[in-house]
């Protein structure tokens, strides 16, 4: 979802800026050449290499498909492309791409996912206690995203956490599995199956700085 999530130049807190400002409402489509399927019980009812992809402000990225290949689908028209129409995202069971199982959101062609292995320094402790303390990390620059150090287990003491039943998913990392310390919960994840992009950081863990105290060594963030 880069172009309208995070910091995205349509987000609503973009990390640059237009010079001259686009219009508010501004939508941007794009024809996306890759097979797109719908699966509803049991029974293929979306496949096309005729989509497009819907950028738009205040929304996530979506699919806009011509109004006669999506059956007797639930729709909603795409104004800024006449014939085409959104089928909400649970109006089918599973949604594939090339092959690929999706999870609540097609992948973004724009999103990059580039993982370095760095010396920034990581700290983190919790309650006086310290769970991390090294400059041997990989900082990961994601798009419309702030960079993040992760860490390989090997540096932590992994003795204080527990897994937690937690989980999420991102289209660019894979499932992620959380861990807990003493009485906070979910301080941490990792990716334990990341795509090819993300197998830098398989394994390693990222601590959440509204949890725990975290001191990361990052770049400052500026404005354009």
């Amino acid at each position: 979802m880069s172009l309208v999530a995070g910091r995205g130049p349509l987000s609503g807190d973009p990390a640059g800026r237009f010079s001259p400002p686009l219009p508010a409402d501004v939508v941007f489509i794009e024809p996306h050449p890759r097979r797109v399927q719908a699966v509803r019980d049991g029974r293929l009812v979306i496949d096309t290499e005729g989509t497009l992809l819907v950028h738009r402000r205040g929304q996530p990225l979506g699919y806009a498909f011509r109004a006669e290949e999506v059956g007797d689908l639930p729709t909603e028209p795409e104004p800024a492309a006449p014939g085409f129409v959104h089928v909400p995202w649970d109006a089918v069971d599973t949604w594939l791409e090339e092959g690929r199982e999706l999870v609540h959101y097609p992948p973004n062609p724009y999103h990059r996912v580039d993982c370095r292995p760095t010396k920034r320094r990581l700290r983190v402790s919790i309650a006086g206690t310290v769970l991390v303390d090294t400059e041997d990390t990989v900082i990961v620059f994601e798009t419309s995203l702030e960079p993040r150090l992760y860490v390989d287990p090997a540096h932590v003491r992994t003795d204080l956490l527990r897994r937690s039943d937690t989980s999420s998913y991102c289209n660019y990392k894979g499932f992620a599995s959380y861990w807990s310390a003493g009485d906070v919960e979910d301080v941490a994840w990792s990716y334990p199956d990341p795509p090819p992009e993300s197998l830098p950081i398989k394994g390693f863990l990222s601590f959440d700085a509204t949890r725990v105290d975290v001191a990361a060594e990052l770049p400052p963030r500026r404005l354009a």
